[in-house]
């Protein structure tokens, strides 16, 4: 009995700790007040390894032209709306500096939706292209005229930027932004127009600060950070301290897996499409606390006229496992419980069970405790039966402690005998070795705490 009253602790205890986390649901970072385009110190290129080059010569640092690809400090800005987020996108390599989630709240504001990518922590999405007068993250691009807002009756929509070469290039990143969905597909699009066959390759890239975000509780230790996938080598999280020390140990090369950085109840994460074989990267940026992880893949041979392309698939948005599951292969692992998972696992999936058929987060947790006191209801009571008879047993107990109160031996021995008789177990209606039992009278609790 006395396990299984341990055991019985032990659960509730866990169960507890898992509703409380999923009510904290909408306890959200708070968003910055403003929208800036960050540009940190580094604003160098990541170059692939000669491993990935399939013999082709390693590429250098792109050949910045002053005109399209300087680096700048402010840049045009533009937003898109769908049914879910609300991204703003900077002419500076299209990248996504801001991704507010119309679904979610904020952290101290609750008329106020969350916002994950933001200029308070410089969290954003990149990408550019690594090859002599290719455009990178730092040029600057030029929308296509369209429209920014997903339409009723439509399930995408595409947003085209373009930048000018001057080898006679042209480039094109398109995203893709989808209805219901937190995955925005990101696409570069290259017209070889020169005399030469070209070879490049396309990163994809995550960048943020080491900071966690806002609403974060000390009772429960999260996980903020870059993190990799690889059927080989499985979750790996890697610290942002262990990546400014270049200590940092991850899958450095693959042909499957994703790349993401995690914070509480968030993620976002660059997904290869295919089995193209990539490379993983992590970095810290000079003169600062602001981090890089992305990857590298290749861009098949295009020869004068020809067309090529590098596309992947980014997901920004809240962690729910049925939904990551289905994305890409162990993208749910970003949900990490720790030590907890064996018990908070199963828990978690009968919570989002119930949620599904209640439609709020109160009720389900409130079902939940119902159905894990009615599961343990036949511990529950066969404690209270001990408890009952531990009452009655009282003034019996406290004459043996009359009886034998100079001999602590015999007196033990008397009271397991009296317990044998009667069919109690003592230990069944409190965990071992606790003295503070209001079931133990006190003549009876001092004895057996002092004899044990």
């Amino acid at each position: 009995m006395d396990t299984r009253r341990l055991i019985l602790v032990l659960i509730f205890t866990f169960s507890s700790f898992v509703l409380w986390e999923n009510w904290q649901k909408y306890n959200q970072p708070k968003p910055a007040a403003e929208v800036t385009v960050a540009n940190p110190a580094g604003n160098s290129v990541p170059k692939p390894s000669a491993a990935l080059q399939a013999g082709a010569p390693v590429p250098g640092a792109p050949v910045v032209a002053p005109a399209a690809n300087a680096a700048v400090t402010t840049a045009e800005t533009f937003t898109v709306t769908t049914d879910l987020v609300k991204a703003t996108i900077s002419a500076q390599g299209g990248d996504l500096v801001e991704l507010e989630l119309l679904k979610y709240k904020e952290h101290d504001d609750k008329e106020k939706t969350f916002v994950l990518f933001d200029a308070k922590h410089q969290y954003a999405a990149q990408s550019g292209l690594i090859g002599d007068g290719l455009p990178t993250h730092r040029s600057i691009f030029k929308r296509a005229a369209g429209t920014t807002t997903l339409t009723d009756g439509s399930d995408e929509l595409k947003i085209r930027l373009e930048a000018t070469t001057e080898n006679g290039v042209k480039v094109a990143k398109v995203l893709t932004f989808k209805r219901g969905s937190y995955v925005i597909d990101v696409a570069w699009e290259i017209v070889n127009g020169s005399d030469k066959a070209l070879a490049p390759h396309a990163y994809f890239q995550l960048q943020r600060d080491d900071v966690s975000p806002a609403g974060e509780t000390k009772m429960v230790s999260t996980f903020t950070g870059p993190a990799v996938y690889t059927e080989a080598d499985k979750y790996q999280k890697v610290s942002f301290e262990d990546i400014a020390k270049d200590k940092a140990k991850f899958a450095k090369t693959a042909d499957n897996g994703w790349l993401a950085i995690v914070q509480h109840y968030f993620v976002s994460a660059w997904i290869p499409k295919d089995k193209t074989q990539h490379e993983f990267y992590m970095r810290k940026l000079d003169g600062g606390n602001v981090f890089q992880a992305g990857l590298i893949v290749p861009v098949a041979e295009i020869a004068p006229g020809a067309k090529g392309e590098a596309a992947l698939s980014l997901y920004a948005g809240p962690q729910e496992q049925n939904v990551l599951k289905q994305i890409a292969t162990g993208l749910d692992l970003v949900v990490d419980y720790g030590w907890l998972t064996v018990v908070a696992a199963p828990i978690f999936w009968a919570l989002q069970a119930i949620h599904a058929l209640v439609g709020n987060w109160g009720w389900a947790i409130v079902v939940l405790t119902i159905i894990i006191k009615a599961i343990f209801f036949p511990l529950s009571a066969a404690s209270y039966r001990s408890m009952a008879k531990m009452r009655v047993m009282t003034p019996r107990l406290t004459q043996l402690k009359e009886r034998f109160g100079d001999d602590k031996q015999r007196l033990n021995q008397e009271m397991m005998k009296l317990y044998q008789t009667e069919k109690v177990n003592p230990l069944g209606v409190m965990p071992h070795g606790s003295c503070g039992s209001r079931i133990w009278p006190r003549l009876i609790r001092s004895t057996s705490c002092r004899s044990s």
